[in-house]
């Protein structure tokens, strides 16, 4: 379900929004993508977006995969992904780029392996993001990049850090 402007304005200056982040790992390089849009305008954030209201999980999973990235999970791989935790994430901006109201997250994490997903779409048109890249994680902190702190949270997690060695 899609609300107007004015409706979703409502919502994320009312109550928190449920979303998934996807950490794509190719390796030992993590998927980022610059973000156009508010909140965390201009820094480097994994892939993700919000649950819609009465979708699965899984389905904004997918759904999320391909419309962001054009990728979607090979067929005998759903059990790929593993689940990284909840976390809260907490903007002084929303996504009319201004700051009336905060945006508060509710976030549902995973892992995915690169190995585990295939093209579903070749050209990809990001509403959300201006380019990606792959940040090779062992060289993470001498990178002159804006990852957001958020997104650095994520490579803290035990899940990842034992996925890695």
């Amino acid at each position: 379900m899609f609300l107007s402007k004015f409706e979703f304005a409502k919502v994320v200056s009312c109550s928190p929004l449920v979303s998934i982040d996807i950490c794509i790992l190719k390796g030992r390089e993590l998927l980022l993508g610059k973000r156009i849009n508010s909140p965390a305008k201009n820094f480097f954030f994994v892939p993700g977006g919000r649950i819609l209201k009465s979708e699965l999980i899984n389905n904004a999973l997918r759904r999320i995969l391909k419309d962001e990235l054009g990728l979607s999970i090979k067929k005998n791989h759903n059990n790929s992904k593993q689940y990284l935790g909840t976390y809260e994430h907490f903007y002084d901006d929303n996504f009319l780029d201004n700051k009336e109201f905060g945006t508060h997250y509710i976030v549902l994490a995973y892992l995915l392996p690169y190995e585990s997903l295939e093209t579903s779409r070749e050209e990809i048109i990001s509403q959300q993001h201006s380019k990606y890249i792959w940040l090779d994680i062992d060289k993470f902190k001498d990178n002159s990049l804006e990852i957001h702190c958020y997104t650095l949270d994520y490579l803290k997690n035990q899940i990842l850090i034992n996925y890695l060695f």
